[in-house]
């Protein structure tokens, strides 16, 4: 990651005092980015833990599932209250609330007795881990200088990638010695780093000033249809993150099981290839960044979804496992890129009264249709093939192509108001 300063200093231009990065913007950038990253672990380490979590208290397969699945309804109804709740009483008041909130009931799970404690505790610390990401992007957003908002955004989503891959490598390393009570505590430390960060954090100016003018929660929550030109870029942003959840959803989840139909891969050889794809996505959100602020934020969105549609068409139609590899890792950096700039995008659309609300709601609105990704690609695999299934995911670029045109303006340098 190259600082700001060296990036200016590199392309020749002087920065001014607007333009430089202080101690503050990195510590507010290390706060959100942690936070994220403890969501990326807990989801994935959980994923991880199901068999044994069932084995132990004698779940059917159904309960086991349902653990995952409350655990991101939860993550859903906490990304819009507490977003709403952010706007108005503060980004680090209630970034703490969301951190005290996950980490008691995480720490609850390692103690469950039952089917019914653990899913109270991890509906609730479900909730705690929904603010963090609308609310730690619209703190870095403000904590930084708009020439890098965009980078800033990226390096935020980017905790995400690095918590799951931490789950990924801890998590078989960590089980079979401490179990999944023990695993439910480890999960707990990324929390304890993020309030330790933000414990030293003040509110950004930004916000500080906009509390001359307070809003109530339900009036945050109109601000994003507050006219018609808002309810547009509303529309289309919902558009926007709903085909990015539906597509990454809906190739992890099926990825392993594509490799297998398609190679013949077994487990150990789909998790390798699959690695590779994450490995990708990482790239394409950092990648993102960079070009969004040097090129505007929509040329880049539609460069990445025209790479998208390419790439999950090409992918599709492969056979030879060492051209998958590569073509994984390019088609996980065009279809996941994107995450890079929704931070900086939706920063820019709103005003500070409810740059959280929107950035929580806009982007749990597409989490929430994203899920049924995995269910769609299983039907039409069903019925058809993985082949067709993985292939006419392109389709869905397109439409993501289209709501950029007609819907998104081009905000970059945008200073928050």
């Amino acid at each position: 990651m190259s600082s700001p300063a060296a990036a200016s200093a590199a392309s020749g231009t002087a920065s001014t005092s607007s333009d430089i990065v202080n101690r503050y913007g990195w510590k507010a950038l290390a706060g959100s980015a942690v936070g994220y990253a403890m969501d990326g672990f807990d989801l994935l380490i959980l994923g991880f833990m199901l068999s044994a979590i069932r084995e132990d208290l004698g779940l059917t397969a159904a309960q086991a599932g349902s653990l995952v699945t409350w655990t991101l309804i939860g993550a859903v109804v906490g990304g819009v209250v507490f977003g709403m709740l952010s706007d108005r009483y503060g980004r680090i008041r209630v970034l703490t609330w969301t951190i005290v909130l996950f980490a008691v009931f995480t720490g609850l799970c390692a103690f469950a007795q039952g089917y019914w404690d653990l899913l109270i505790y991890r509906t609730i610390a479900g909730i705690g881990l929904g603010g963090e990401f609308g609310i730690g992007m619209a703190l870095a957003a403000e904590a930084w200088p708009a020439r890098y908002r965009a980078r800033v955004s990226s390096y935020v989503a980017l905790g995400w990638q690095v918590g799951v891959l931490g789950a990924a490598l801890l998590t078989p390393l960590l089980l079979p010695y401490i179990g999944w009570r023990g695993m439910f505590l480890v999960g707990v430390i990324p929390a304890f780093v993020a309030w330790f960060i933000r414990n030293r954090l003040h509110e950004p100016e930004v916000f500080v000033r906009s509390q001359e003018k307070k809003q109530s929660v339900l009036q945050c929550f109109k601000l994003l249809v507050k006219d018609r030109a808002t309810t547009r870029i509303s529309v289309g942003i919902a558009v926007l993150t709903s085909v990015q959840n539906f597509g990454y959803y809906g190739i992890m989840i099926w990825m392993p099981a594509f490799l297998a139909n398609k190679l013949g891969f077994n487990l150990t050889k789909s998790a390798l290839w699959t690695a590779v794809t994450i490995l990708g996505m990482m790239a394409g959100i950092w990648i993102f960044g960079q070009l969004a602020d040097r090129i505007g934020r929509k040329p880049s969105f539609l460069l990445f979804q025209a790479g998208a549609a390419a790439m999950v068409l090409f992918y599709s139609q492969l056979n030879d496992p060492i051209t998958m590899l590569w073509a994984g890792a390019l088609m996980g950096m065009f279809v996941n890129g994107m995450m890079g700039g929704f931070g900086a995008l939706m920063s820019e659309a709103y005003p500070t009264e409810a740059r959280a609300t929107a950035q929580n709601v806009l982007f749990n609105i597409g989490r929430a249709v994203g899920g049924a990704g995995p269910v769609v690609i299983g039907a039409i695999a069903a019925q058809y093939s993985f082949q067709m299934a993985i292939g006419l995911l392109a389709a869905i670029y397109v439409l993501d192509a289209l709501a950029t045109l007609w819907l998104i303006p081009e905000l970059k340098g945008k200073e928050l108001d």
